[in-house]
């Protein structure tokens, strides 16, 4: 299903206006946050963002916002209202301009405590509620020893504060896509504009001194409480912690240490959340989508590794898999796997996907390794963890296995979707791909001619930094 970007809404509170988008025609609502800081349009350009946003608006209306001070609203009223008071009044408002008069609320990260406040300030408003590796109180009180201690709580804050908008902030935030160099770029860029590292401390330090356990008791509604494992900004105990203090809520506890709910995990806890709301299973088809397959492959690596030793080549690999990242990256692919002496990336442009093999080859060449590449375009399974799968996949390793040194050998199928741009193909023959139904012409694609391509100068001068 093509999910398009819904126009941003503003609804109105006081002279103030609450940036809003509504997705999906589902018979329910369902109102999802990531807490005190969000940026609505920025959410849209990570492949797992989207298909998140895809399941929960296939069953349901979808309702996202971004409260006042932060993303696309206006900044907070000075009006002596505190960050939850002025949180509370922006959901309201935004569920009156939707004309949604009662809704299941979904929070992530630090949205625990405010989905709890809005509940029982507006109880008549909410008909469900989804925790997701939240909690009620971040802190530790003598009867609540699932909180953080102090000390802890202020290392958590300050180790924000020193890498918000930052790769190794977002790596460590959610370590499944710790080797996923797009995704790292998206979330930084994510961060950086949704606050600024000073607003992000001082809502942080407001939001670890909320405590809603008090609420517990007194929710009515049903409730679904997710825990991780391994999380440590917002641990299992603390989720769990809710789903123990509200009556009849269930608790589900997933591994990994990602705090967010976009890829460990993911199809389990959308299927989860998609029966909590229609009270049924979700019979989920693999999300598919058409993309552009790019290979690589160290030609001779094994005989490499035994005449230079196992620290050379070791030094040179690594050297190998920052130049193909990068190149990836600055194309505007995403890395799929990167596994012993080859990768897989994915384009959504076919064209973009030639050039970044075009600029591999010379650049990978001054480190004195020879690759092939192969490409294909074609329909793939989007699995959990950024992994896809797929018969596109399958003839893509196929092409690979036929590829020459040096060469970017791919299917007729993405020959003929470029054909008549600006690149130019050799034909190599007709052949049998195994396991793979009919015979397939491939072709190779001829290099550039003229002056050197400005992307494969860009990675020769990080090459000589490498080397420095």
């Amino acid at each position: 299903m093509l999910l398009e970007i819904p126009e941003t809404q503003f609804a109105a509170r006081g002279d103030d206006r609450v940036a809003y988008q509504l997705l999906g025609s589902g018979p329910r609502d369902l109102v999802y946050t990531t807490g005190v800081w969000s940026h609505l349009d920025i959410f849209w350009e990570e492949p797992a963002a989207l298909r998140s946003l895809r399941r929960l608006s296939s069953f349901a209306r979808l309702i996202r916002f971004d409260r006042r001070g932060c993303g696309l609203s206006d900044a907070r009223p000075l009006d002596g209202g505190s960050m939850v008071d002025h949180w509370c009044e922006d959901l309201l408002a935004v569920l009156d301009a939707c004309a949604s008069t009662q809704a299941v609320l979904l929070g992530s990260i630090d949205a625990g405590p405010l989905l709890l406040e809005f509940t029982h300030r507006h109880p008549a408003r909410v008909s469900g509620l989804v925790f997701v590796f939240t909690s009620a109180c971040f802190a530790a009180r003598p009867d609540y020893p699932q909180g953080h201690p102090a000390e802890i709580g202020e290392t958590l804050i300050e180790s924000v504060a020193q890498g918000w908008g930052r790769t190794e902030f977002a790596a460590a935030f959610d370590p499944s896509q710790a080797d996923n160099p797009a995704t790292l770029k998206w979330y930084t860029k994510l961060h950086r504009a949704m606050a600024s590292p000073r607003a992000v401390v001082e809502n942080l330090q407001i939001s670890a001194s909320l405590d809603a356990r008090h609420i517990l008791p007194t929710i009515t509604v049903p409730a679904l409480s997710f825990g991780r494992r391994d999380q440590p900004l917002f641990p299992a105990a603390q989720s769990r912690y809710i789903a123990d203090h509200i009556d009849g809520a269930r608790y589900i506890e997933l591994p990994g240490a990602d705090a967010d709910m976009l890829w460990e995990g993911a199809d389990e806890i959308h299927a989860a959340i998609e029966e909590f709301v229609t009270g049924k299973r979700p019979q989920v088809d693999a999300e598919r989508a058409l993309a552009t397959l790019l290979f690589t492959d160290i030609v001779d690596s094994t005989k490499q590794l035994a005449r230079l030793g196992d620290a050379v080549w070791r030094e040179k690999l690594d050297q190998h898999d920052r130049l193909v990242r990068e190149a990836i990256d600055e194309h505007g692919g995403r890395l799929v796997d990167a596994a012993g002496d080859g990768t897989l990336a994915m384009f959504a442009m076919p064209s973009a996907a030639i050039d970044c093999a075009q600029a591999l080859h010379p650049a990978l060449a001054q480190l004195g390794l020879d690759i092939r590449i192969a490409m294909h375009i074609g329909e793939v399974e989007l699995r959990e963890q950024g992994r896809i799968g797929g018969m596109a996949v399958h003839i893509g390793a196929r092409v690979l296995g036929l590829a020459e040194t040096g060469e970017v050998l791919v299917s007729r199928t993405l020959r003929d979707v470029v054909i008549g741009g600006r690149f130019e193909f050799r034909e190599r023959g007709v052949h049998t791909l195994k396991g793979v139904p009919s015979k397939w012409p491939l072709y190779a694609v001829e290099p550039p001619s003229g002056n050197e391509e400005p992307e494969s100068a860009s990675l020769r001068e990080r090459l000589r930094g490498l080397r420095r």
